[in-house]
């Protein structure tokens, strides 16, 4: 008999900026490198005669964080154990695709057989590529114990394949918490569920899904996640004038020596180099913020650079601000920068805290027209 630990990757960008990541690559986050360390110490005395994980980034972080306490173990890969390829999905924030697609969105996460959309993978074949790699390990260490890191939908779809979930009775199995484990056997080629989403060595603050609310729901939606729009010109002229003015007040204190027809200009000019570069935030139909990132400035030291980062008074404190960084960082990532920057006023106590927590570092500074103003950079 051959137990297969089934295990979720970390925390990734897309987890937290809520995004969907797909096949595509993302970083493990600060938390979830924080998970690792309370995975790899769940397993430092486990016996491991193998270890496996797709061939994602973060799937692969996630096992090698098990060589701590399993040095002698070579790391295999597969692109078997991959996630579900979404197609044009990959890198569109979910709120987007539940508005654009509602009922791929449904069948998607209730009732996965009937969920088609074109030019992404069918849950049907991430089913066969999981049992193929899965039997093949199984013959290979048939008296062996082996961990494998994998995706969510792709062990769920597993799961419900081996205890026998129809389709469209998907939502009684719940989903796997980042690096919650799933304990199966394989014994003359039947598979069997021992235990599954085991997350008890993540304690505190560790866990991703206590922080969120959407595998609760049908739709699959996340009340706090939001949409983008594309910022139009001269049509939306006011309501930029108004986020901008907002971001002044929040950084300043006070209206005083804010100028608008400075930044419209520049705006104007980066929707006409990149269109999609200054995006409107909603949740629902009510407007949260508004981002901006000029393409150009920075270029040329291979940097991004952020001109505005805004949410409106009352989405503040709801950590909702990752959700606009996280699209300035794969924007820019994209275009192969390697580093994103921004400038911050040295009185804006809240947005120092912000940036900082998430990565970003002081490296100079500049005369502002009211306060002197700090030259952040994070890597990308």
């Amino acid at each position: 008999m051959t137990k297969i630990y089934l295990i979720r990757h970390g925390e990734a960008e897309g987890n937290l900026y809520r995004i969907w990541q797909g096949s595509s690559e993302g970083k493990i986050t600060p938390r979830g490198a924080l998970q690792l360390e309370a995975l790899a110490k769940r397993f430092q005395n486990v016996p491991l005669d193998a270890l496996y994980s797709s061939d994602r980034m973060r799937a692969m972080d996630t096992a090698l964080a098990l060589k701590r306490g399993h040095e002698d173990l070579e790391l295999q890969t597969s692109a078997d154990l991959r996630e579900i390829h979404v197609g044009p999905w990959e890198g569109v924030a979910f709120a987007n695709t539940v508005r654009s697609h509602p009922r791929e969105m449904e069948c998607f996460n209730n009732d996965p057989d009937r969920f088609y959309l074109e030019g992404a993978e069918t849950f049907p074949q991430v089913l066969e590529r999981m049992k193929r790699i899965l039997q093949k390990i199984a013959q290979d260490y048939p008296d062996g114990t082996v961990a494998v890191a994998s995706h969510g939908m792709a062990i769920r779809t597993i799961l419900a394949w081996i205890q026998q979930i129809p389709s469209e009775e998907m939502r009684s199995l719940r989903h796997g918490d980042n690096t919650s484990v799933s304990l199966i056997t394989v014994e003359d080629g039947a598979f069997s569920v021992v235990y599954m989403h085991d997350n008890s060595h993540l304690e505190g603050e560790l866990s991703t899904l206590a922080k969120q609310n959407w595998y609760k729901n049908k739709s699959g939606r996340n009340t706090n996640d939001l949409r983008d729009e594309p910022l139009k010109l001269p049509k939306d002229s006011l309501l930029y004038v108004r986020c901008y003015e907002g971001s002044w007040r929040a950084a300043h204190g006070t209206p005083e020596g804010f100028v608008a027809a400075p930044y419209l200009t520049a705006a104007r000019n980066h929707l006409k180099k990149a269109p999609d570069s200054i995006v409107k935030l909603y949740r629902d139909e009510e407007l949260a913020g508004l981002l901006e990132l000029d393409p150009e400035r920075g270029k040329e030291q291979n940097k991004g650079w952020v001109s505005l980062l805004y949410l409106r008074p009352e989405f503040r404190g709801q950590g909702l601000g990752i959700q606009l960084l996280g699209r300035a960082v794969l924007y820019f990532r994209a275009l192969g920068r390697d580093g994103l920057r921004l400038h911050v006023s040295e009185d804006n106590a809240p947005a120092l805290a912000f940036y900082r927590k998430h990565g970003f570092e002081n490296i100079g500074m500049k005369k502002g027209i009211l306060t002197d103003l700090f030259l952040m950079e994070k890597e990308l």
